[in-house]
């Protein structure tokens, strides 16, 4: 299709979608109230529509005093059921795809229910607005000209029971019409195979002769392909492989860690970089702004938002609330229910509200993905912005890290200890580890109170990780690929204790 024409019906397409959006920017609150309504009248005649009476509930407080907030283990036993065959236990229509993502304490993976309703309405409306919100901020964007190099999961799917599971990169390339891909690269059969390792070559061989526009995928992952790339083309930098390309489009994990090894292999200075906000259980924020660290809250894809402020998180006084009484600055873990049947799940990750008006976030990290061992409520933003200052001034690249609690014993004091896989080591590591403490000091009033003169926590462990360290050990714990990601941060020393035993051993060359 000649690009004029694919450009007129991007516009028209463009400028339908936003009457929309502006309808749920001018009136964000009465959108979800009413979406929550729809939801409940939809799902009114399943079993958990039965059980709580749906049919009943005319308002939030009333949802909110009679549906019990849960995370995954609450909800395991009924969507195994669903897994099964089982309908109309939470959502009216068959549940046909669930999406394969990291376990718990209780299972070694979970399985997200992904219904027809959030894989149209949700996942690939997201898609379109995404693609909507680029080419208005880029009028001059040459998008359509080429394609979009994708890197999803590495699992292939599974069939049973009448049921399909599998990474939801891979539910979505499974059910995406046959014309989606002409404007992708790889091709489905490669972007499928299961071995992670022989796929990423595998993408190089296919990908780098074709006129990419775009890069869609988790950063980590594809930080690895992008330099298998540049050491197979013998290129200096990506431009010089594929010329037109001009947007990356991210998520799944920080951005932070990475900008700068990016912008080494993209450097031209137009070159735009777009956060996304997704994950099994839904879509949920686009970037819709040029050159920003905000993503805002998306509230018409089949899903209502409700926040539990983290200072009151998993205490006896642990409320939710709905967005309309979300503060600035304020740090949150999210519960959603969905157009697939989740009731006030518990997803597990934090967000900041940037702006009220509209509803602006930034990801400030996992509920679980924190140290908070001595008081001292250390999260992921935290971490990240403290290192990317300290790489900056040591001038030192990191490739990955993990940290964790040293605990106290006898009259030994706490402390963290930091496992920082290097690119680009620092010069002298102990003014790296002072520059480090002191950062984190200037982010965290908690941690500088805990710190002062070392009352209760010593200075930082930094160990030094041997190269690919974490490769391996994600290779070794069959996790490779795909959503994927090394812990950040933990409060036990589960992580931390494996990889250390780990770092001692060299792999076979």
């Amino acid at each position: 299709m000649p690009i004029p024409i694919v450009n007129s019906i991007a516009s028209w397409f463009l400028k339908k979608r936003f009457h929309q959006i502006e309808l749920f920017l001018k009136y964000p609150n009465e959108v979800q109230n009413e979406l929550l309504l729809e939801l409940l009248d939809i799902a009114k005649d399943t079993k958990i529509g039965r059980e709580y009476d749906f049919a009943s509930i005319k308002s939030y407080r009333t949802f909110a005093e009679r549906v019990p907030i849960k995370n995954y283990d609450g909800w395991q036993e009924v969507i195994e059921r669903s897994m099964k065959g089982e309908n109309n236990l939470f959502w009216p229509t068959p549940i046909r795809w669930f999406a394969k993502s990291s376990g718990t304490t209780r299972a070694k993976s979970k399985f997200i229910p992904v219904s027809e309703e959030s894989l149209e309405d949700c996942h690939y409306a997201a898609g379109k607005d995404l693609l909507c919100m680029y080419l208005n901020n880029n009028e001059d964007s040459q998008l359509f000209t080429g394609k979009s190099l994708r890197l999803g999961g590495s699992k292939e799917l599974y069939r049973e029971n009448g049921t399909v599971f599998g990474d939801l990169s891979a539910i979505l390339i499974d059910n995406m019409p046959f014309w989606a891909e002409f404007s992708s690269t790889p091709s489905n059969r490669v972007s499928l195979m299961s071995d992670w390792e022989h796929k990423m070559q595998a993408i190089v061989n296919e990908t780098m002769y074709e006129n990419v526009t775009s890069l869609a995928g988790v950063p980590s992952w594809m930080l690895v392909l992008l330099n298998n790339v540049l050491e197979t083309t013998g290129k200096q930098n990506l431009h010089d492989v594929w010329p037109n390309l001009e947007v990356y489009f991210h998520g799944g994990v920080s951005f932070t860690p990475y900008i700068d090894q990016y912008k080494k292999i993209l450097p031209k200075k137009d070159f735009k970089f777009y956060e996304i906000y997704n994950a099994s259980e839904g879509f949920f924020a686009i970037q819709d702004r040029n050159d920003s660290n905000e993503l805002l809250l998306m509230l018409d894809y089949g899903i209502f938002y409700e926040f539990i402020p983290m200072d009151i998180y998993a205490t006896e006084a642990e409320q939710a609330i709905p967005l309309s009484e979300v503060k600035l600055n304020k740090n949150y873990a999210v519960i959603i229910t969905t157009n697939a049947g989740l009731w006030r799940y518990k997803i597990g990750d934090t967000v900041k509200f940037t702006s009220l008006n509209p509803y602006r976030i930034k990801i400030s990290g996992r509920t679980k993905h924190f140290i908070n061992v001595f008081g001292e409520e250390l999260i992921i933003e935290n971490a990240e912005e403290a290192l990317k200052n300290v790489c900056m001034r040591t001038k030192s690249e990191i490739v990955e890290y993990t940290a964790a609690p040293i605990f106290m014993e006898g009259k030994e004091k706490g402390a963290h200890e930091w496992l920082i896989e290097f690119k680009t080591p620092p010069r002298d590591i102990h003014y790296f580890n002072e520059l480090f403490d002191n950062a984190l000091k200037s982010l965290n009033s908690d941690y500088e109170a805990k710190r002062y003169n070392n009352i209760t926590l010593n200075k930082p462990k930094i160990n030094i990780a041997r190269k690919n360290l974490f490769y391996d050990w994600l290779k070794l714990n069959n996790k490779l690929g795909g959503q994927h990601k090394v812990p950040r941060l933990s409060n036990t020393r589960l992580y931390m204790d494996d990889l250390i035993t780990l770092n001692q051993y060299q792999p076979n060359p």
